[in-house]
């Protein structure tokens, strides 16, 4: 989409937050402004980083889960910072594995209480979902969150109001590994070809809301990619890292 097409549509949106989307001009602009990556019209969000810096930001959605210790020794081998997406089902879950994520010194990120879908929902119920998660999130490793991603990448009306309240910046992604689905044969080269200067990568070291989850094709994935990006001249940052334009 072209910048000035972006900007009109930008300005589009208090009045779709008051029209609740009832009156929306099309259904191509509210799927815009629902899935794109890019749109920012229900809610303040980012997808990229810097590109002055041949960085790349690794994420993962939905932990923590049993086999997150795994995807952190795999990280620590290769000095790799993360941030991860949590769901704060998870966290009441498995509280140790969130605090291991935060003292291995990555970032520690909002994904909902419960991994829903956002579309369609109230705006009460958008916003109980996010603080739910805040609160186990800080309860459990002592770090409030500062960046939220929503589940499926579904943004809704009522999402700015809840993340302004929250002090939540939403984080979509560049390429997303489709790792949920796809063997670790289709999942490397699809990280290989997004790689780019500021990317935002999204992999999954939960599977929702699930117990036990089979993340075997992530952490092939991630083992496998890792080295090849850094011969490619890649470093690794964290999300606020790779925002960071001056960052040396």
């Amino acid at each position: 989409m072209v910048a000035g097409r972006r900007e009109v549509m930008t300005g589009w949106a208090p009045w779709l937050e008051s029209a609740g989307g009832a009156a929306v001009a099309g259904a191509g602009l509210l799927a815009y402004a629902v899935r794109v990556p890019a749109s920012t019209l229900l809610a303040p969000s980012v997808h990229r980083g810097t590109r002055t810096r041949r960085a790349i930001a690794f994420t993962f959605d939905d932990g923590p889960s049993e086999s997150t210790p795994e995807l952190l020794r795999i990280l620590e081998r290769y000095r790799v910072p993360a941030t991860f997406f949590q769901c704060g089902a998870n966290v009441r879950r498995l509280p140790e594995i969130a605090r291991e994520v935060a003292a291995a010194g990555h970032e520690i990120g909002n994904h909902t209480d419960t991994h829903p879908r956002l579309d369609f929902k109230t705006r009460d119920f958008i916003r109980r979902e996010l603080n739910e998660a805040q609160q186990t999130i800080e309860r459990a490793t002592g770090v409030r969150p500062r960046y939220f991603r929503a589940p499926y990448g579904i943004r809704w009306f009522g999402l700015r109001q809840a993340q302004q309240q929250l002090g939540l910046m939403g984080v979509m992604w560049t390429t997303i590994a489709l790792d949920w689905k796809w063997t670790s044969e289709r999942i490397v080269p699809r990280l290989l070809n997004g790689a780019q200067n500021g990317a935002i990568l999204c992999l999954h070291d939960g599977r929702r809301v699930q117990s036990n989850p089979d993340i075997r094709a992530t952490l092939e994935s991630v083992r496998e990619v890792l080295p090849k990006l850094m011969e490619q001249g890649f470093h690794f940052e964290k999300v606020t890292d790779i925002l960071c334009p001056t960052k040396s």
